[in-house]
């Protein structure tokens, strides 16, 4: 299997191998991947850090050696848009690229160099106080909606909380519905603490909508931008028109117990 990373900022990851065709996802700056499918101009990918499969532009993408991919850990860029030097020529990355087996502020990808000189987040030891967990969330406050969006760029709901996550160690998968089958059931949102994930349905039944809640009465979530909406039973309530815009579904609790 070819072992593949991401070489821009941000490549989307497309539904069919065409410009034209529906941006499912993303890969950011260092992602790794795994290479299923060939043509000149385009590759299929799996995502090493959610599964999620794709179509991504072959000037997008390095081939990396078996090492690097399967690097222990990862640390992630700090600020909202990062500098780096690829290749020697400055890069700007956003916040939450990988530093793929990155030591003392340098990797190589085969024949490629990153040089990062700035101390990056190491999600192992990020806390999971309410407060840090408020504080990460609202770095990400009105960034637009943008479908299959995980930068920020621009977010869809399941992007946001994936991104968040992966700043408190906890791999999220890609789909609300995916993220959905994960964590452990709270029973009522009154037991709610802050960083409990909140999965919203539509009138099929089908989990569309998943939000971070901040505490019983206020959720963080992706909807036209990131913004933080009031929430209860029933479910979300916009805080500038109080209409309902998303109906409750289940609640899960992503972080470990302490």
């Amino acid at each position: 299997m070819i072992r593949a990373i991401c070489c821009v900022p941000v490549s989307p990851l497309r539904a069919e191998p065409s410009h034209r065709t529906e941006m499912v996802s993303q890969l950011i700056f260092g992602e790794c991947c795994e290479i299923l499918e060939q043509t000149k101009e385009w590759q299929r990918i799996r995502v090493k850090y959610d599964g999620y499969e794709g179509w991504c532009t072959t000037p997008h993408l390095v081939e990396i050696d078996e090492k690097e991919y399967e690097s222990d850990g990862y640390a992630l860029t700090p600020d909202w848009v990062t500098a780096l030097e690829y290749n020697g020529h400055p890069m700007m990355v956003p916040m939450g690229s990988h530093l793929t087996a990155m030591k003392n502020g340098r990797a190589h990808w085969r024949k490629n160099q990153v040089h990062y000189k700035g101390k990056p987040v190491e999600p192992k030891d990020s806390p999971t106080d309410a407060k840090s967990i408020r504080q990460l969330t609202y770095k990400f406050l009105n960034i637009p909606y943008l479908w299959g969006g995980k930068s920020v760029f621009g977010f869809d709901c399941s992007g946001f909380t994936q991104t968040v996550f992966k700043f408190l160690n906890v791999p999220l998968l890609r789909d609300a519905y995916l993220q959905a089958s994960q964590g452990e059931p709270v029973g009522f949102l009154e037991e709610t603490k802050t960083g409990d994930v909140a999965f919203f349905d539509n009138e099929e039944g089908k989990i569309t909508h998943v939000g971070i809640l901040l505490n019983a009465h206020e959720i963080i979530h992706a909807s036209g931008k990131v913004r933080v909406d009031k929430i209860d039973n029933e479910g979300i309530l916009q805080s500038e028109t109080f209409q309902r815009t998303h109906h409750l579904r289940v609640i899960k609790r992503m972080l470990p117990m302490g």
